[in-house]
């Protein structure tokens, strides 16, 4: 494909070359660009793409995208390369990925699922929705990409630009032809979703996260706003929705700027477009009858506590305003059992109900314990810690509340990497009321499958354990290395062999 159609869309200056060269793929790792590649200069966190430019050259790139301001290239870089320049390469690189791919997005239903807590559980829900729907549905997100028969594990919540597209065209050539997407904050910061054309975008909440990243919850926001604003009307779909929470106090700011048709959902709020009529929320999972502008449903699902009610009203909200109807959201939302790692069960013959999830921020943690404790005849007791070289201010939050919310504690190790992990414990311990080191049992325990173990061993029938912090991941990272640890099979052989 010619260089010039890639950039179609896109304002550039051309530096050095000129943009009728032919280019075979597009790459922002140097190490991976083959003969005939364009090379996009990627700004990161820890790295700038510009340093290896001279690398892509000699793995055989004919051309390099780079960002206006970047440090003037060598002589010889420029007479071997055609050098295109742009305002910000992230955007750019997300632009030409689509348009190098044939822009797919344009013939496929996609909808976009963000918010801190809750967008796995969302994408699952309208992809057994779409399949009571007879449609043939992908998602792609923090667990993995799926559709079909494929089954591809996931490095990041959302995938860069080339191999997002990448991914979404091989759905098309198995006759996908809807796709919920989990999007990321970072996604957003980076450009990631911008050669995308949604239909709908749903906002779940906000709570504290990411905020080594982002600074402050407003520039969080501010990046979270942006589907719902400069993306939705960048996306050429004739109708398009905003699926908003405005029982969340960032959803209620969120709908006075989203763009396109707002459809708005509440547990109970009269005045929005989707809300229960009756719940009840038990150890049996969720029912409820949902009122919605296409007519009422009455939804019954296994999934467990008030937060996954919240996931249901948005998926059914959504797929309702794409054209399902209220049977089939009904069989949808019934025919989802479980999602890997959201209050996961794991089986045992000791009475005991032991449940694996993904809760890593202070709300998450504070909603799965909140949905537990009602389920619970004897104590909730919990296992949980904070990941390494990630937002330190949560630390001490998550601790009061795992504290205050939990009878019995155990704080351990989630993924040190390159912290102390005796040093994390300490700045978890430090939201505990002042001198609380007694009353309800506490242990610290550092190495996590140790600490799983000692929770497991304490408990008696009627008891639920939380396993918290790491859910449907499989590995640990300790310094700069990953380990295999999952704390469902840990938990599973722990288990076993008490038996």
């Amino acid at each position: 494909m010619k260089l010039g159609k890639i950039l179609k869309g896109i304002e550039y200056k051309t530096i050095s070359g000129h943009a009728e060269v032919d280019i075979t793929g597009i790459a922002y790792n140097s190490n991976e660009v083959s003969s005939g590649n364009l090379f996009a200069a990627l700004r990161g966190e820890t790295a700038d793409g510009h340093r290896f430019i001279g690398s892509a050259l000699e793995h055989g790139a004919s051309a390099a995208l780079i960002e206006a301001g970047a440090d003037p290239l060598p002589a010889g870089i420029l007479s071997a390369l055609t050098v295109i320049e742009v305002a910000d390469t992230k955007e750019a690189f997300a632009l030409a990925s689509a348009n190098f791919y044939g822009d797919p997005t344009r013939d496929l239903t996609m909808v976009g699922v963000t918010g801190t807590n809750g967008k796995t559980t969302i994408t699952y829900l309208m992809e057994s929705i779409w399949h009571a729907a007879g449609r043939n549905p992908g998602i792609i997100g923090t667990i993995e990409s799926r559709w079909g028969e494929v089954t591809a594990p996931s490095a990041l919540t959302t995938p860069e630009s080339t191999d997002l597209m990448e991914t979404i065209v091989r759905m098309a050539e198995d006759e996908v032809d809807c796709i919920a997407m989990e999007v990321s904050s970072h996604a957003l910061s980076r450009g990631r979703v911008s050669g995308c054309h949604f239909d709908a975008s749903i906002f779940s909440n906000l709570s504290q996260d990411h905020l080594d990243y982002h600074g402050t919850m407003e520039k969080y926001f501010a990046e979270k706003k942006k589907l719902f604003t400069n993306l939705s009307e960048r996306s050429e779909k004739a109708r398009k929705y905003s699926i908003i929470n405005v029982d969340d106090d960032f959803g209620r700011a969120l709908e006075d700027e989203a763009k396109g048709e707002i459809i708005t959902y509440s547990k109970y709020s009269r005045g929005t477009s989707v809300h229960c009529l009756e719940a009840r929320i038990d150890s049996a999972g969720i029912e409820a009858a949902v009122a919605t502008p296409w007519g009422s449903a009455r939804v019954a699902s296994p999934l467990l506590g008030e937060h996954n009610l919240y996931n249901i009203l948005a998926a059914a909200g959504c797929a309702l305003a794409l054209g399902a109807s209220i049977a089939e959201v009904e069989r949808g939302v019934e025919g989802l059992k479980c999602i890997p790692g959201r209050l996961e069960s794991v089986e045992n013959e000791r009475g005991l109900k032991v449940l694996v999830d993904y809760a890593h921020t202070p709300d998450a943690l504070e909603k799965v314990l909140a949905s537990v404790r009602p389920l619970t005849t004897g104590r909730v007791i919990l296992v949980f810690g904070c990941g390494g070289d990630r937002d330190e201010r949560k630390r001490p939050l998550m601790g009061k509340i795992g504290r205050e919310l939990s009878d019995v504690l155990v704080v351990t190790s989630d993924n040190p990497r390159t912290e102390r992990p005796e040093g994390i414990i300490d700045q978890i311990e430090r939201g505990f009321s002042p001198g609380d080191r007694g009353g309800k049992p506490y242990w610290r325990i550092e190495n996590r499958g140790e600490a799983i173990r000692k929770a497991i061993s304490v408990a008696e029938p009627g008891d639920t354990v939380v396993i918290a912090g790491k859910g449907h991941e499989d590995y640990q990272i300790i310094g700069e290395t990953k380990h295999h640890f999952d704390d469902r099979e840990a938990a599973r052989e722990i288990l076993k062999n008490a038996q």
